[in-house]
C-alpha cells in the first residue's frame, strides 16, 4: 500500500504542477494556479500520515517505509526548485518568456551551481534521515529497524557523493575561456 501511495503522490505532483501551470498560462487564472500548486504539499502530508498509521497499526518497518521517508525528504527539499524550473520552462514555451538559463559551462559559476545542487540533495538526505530516525524512535526497540537504518546509510552515501561532485568542480574547474582562446590551425 505504501509503494502504491508513493507512486500516486509522485504522479499527483506532476499532475498538479501541469494543472497549476496550465491554469496560470492558458486559462489566465493566477489565483487558481497558486491554489492548485499549494495542494502539492498535501500529497506529502497524506503520505506521512498513512505511513505513520501503517507503523502504528503494527506493520513491521521495511524498505517501503524507508522509501516513503526518502520520497518525503526529496519532495520537501526539491519541490520548490522543481516548481520554479517547471514554471520557467512553461513560461518560455507557452507564454513567450525568456529561455531558462542552462547550467554554467565551467569556472567559478559552475562550481557555485554544483554547490547549490549539492545543498538541495544534502537537505533532502538530512530530512530523510530525520524522518527515518523518527520512525526508529516511534517503533522502539521491539521492532525490526534494520531496513530503516539501511536507508539512513544510503542517505549518508548520497550526501558524500554530492559533496564529492561539488568539490570536484571546485578543485578542478573546467576552463571555459581556454577552449575559446585556442587559435585554429586553418
Amino acid at each position: 500500500m505504501i509503494v502504491t501511495l508513493i507512486v500516486i503522490c509522485e504522479a499527483g505532483f506532476w499532475v498538479l504542477l501541469a494543472g497549476g501551470l496550465a491554469l496560470r498560462y492558458f486559462a489566465r487564472m493566477p489565483r487558481a494556479s497558486v491554489a492548485v500548486l499549494l495542494c502539492e504539499p498535501l500529497l506529502e502530508l497524506l503520505l506521512l500520515v498513512v505511513t505513520v498509521i501503517d507503523l502504528r497499526n503494527g506493520a513491521e518497518p521495511d524498505w517501503k517505509h524507508g522509501l516513503a521517508a526518502v520520497y518525503l525528504g526529496f519532495s520537501v527539499a526539491m519541490g520548490h526548485h522543481l516548481v520554479k524550473r517547471g514554471d520557467a520552462w512553461f513560461a518560455h514555451r507557452f507564454a513567450g518568456g525568456p529561455r531558462p538559463p542552462k547550467a554554467p559551462a565551467g569556472g567559478t559559476a559552475r562550481a557555485v551551481h554544483e554547490w547549490r545542487t549539492a545543498g538541495r540533495w544534502v537537505l533532502a538526505a538530512v530530512i530523510a534521515i530525520a524522518l527515518l530516525q523518527g520512525a526508529i524512535w516511534y517503533v522502539g526497540g521491539d521492532g525490526e529497524i534494520g531496513s530503516l537504518r539501511m536507508w539512513q546509510q544510503r542517505m549518508v552515501w548520497l550526501i558524500g557523493i554530492n559533496l564529492v561532485i561539488a568539490l570536484s568542480y571546485t578543485l578542478f574547474p573546467k576552463r571555459v575561456e581556454r577552449a575559446k582562446s585556442r587559435k585554429s590551425l586553418f
